[in-house]
Order: structure tokens, then sequence, then C-alpha cells
């Protein structure tokens, strides 16, 4: 996996291949799709690694907007065509995430989502 880390003004996304875990810190709150396909780009090639457990762990991201819980939507929607359990750690010290995080585990039922 060629970029395995993508930094803007304020936040990081950060891919763990040995963990498969994906790391996101700071806040995001980029303009459209276009502004956020490197993230895109990141979680598909992490996704296509195929790993058996694929985690995405949000704890340390105090800010997403709208156009990136969608893109995050979408991803999850697309999870459902691969074989990668997916999960998804969030943290209750940040008031957005119990109920955005909450909607993705209706977008892929075999979702394993974790606030704490």
């Amino acid at each position: 996996m060629a970029n395995e880390e993508v930094k803007g003004e304020g936040y990081e996304v950060k891919y763990a291949p040995d963990s498969g875990i994906v790391f996101f810190k700071g806040e995001i709150s980029l303009g459209g799709p276009k502004d956020y396909a490197p993230i895109v780009k990141l979680l598909d090639a992490a996704a296509n690694l195929a790993p058996p457990i694929l985690t995405l762990n949000v704890q340390e991201l105090s800010f997403l907007n709208s156009s990136g819980i969608s893109m995050l939507s979408k991803f999850v929607l697309g999870m459902r065509k691969k074989k990668s359990q997916l999960v998804v750690l969030g943290s209750k010290a940040m008031p957005w995430q119990a109920k955005s995080l909450k909607n993705l585990e209706r977008l892929l039922p075999g979702l394993k989502l974790v606030v704490e």
C-alpha cells in the first residue's frame, strides 16, 4: 500500500497495516467528495488488503462534518462486498460519535461498534 497516511490542517488519518487499524485524529471539516478523495483512497486501499478485521479508530476524532459522515457511510456500505469484519471504535468523550456512529450499524449489520 503506497500511501498509508493523509494529513491536512488539523487532522490526520493513518493506516497501520500490521494491526489493520485506520486511526483518525483531530477535526475533519472538508468541502465535499472531491476533498475527501484522499481519505477514501486510503480507506479503500486498506479494505482491498482484506485483513480479517479492519478497524476504524475514531476515538481521537473530535469533529467530522456531514460530508465526512457521508463519506464514512459510503465506505461502510461498500464493506458489504468485502470479507473483512469491520470494527468501529468510538469515544463517549466525543458527543457527536454515539449518535452518528450508531447509524453505521444500520448500513452494515455485521459491523461491530464499540463506543467507550
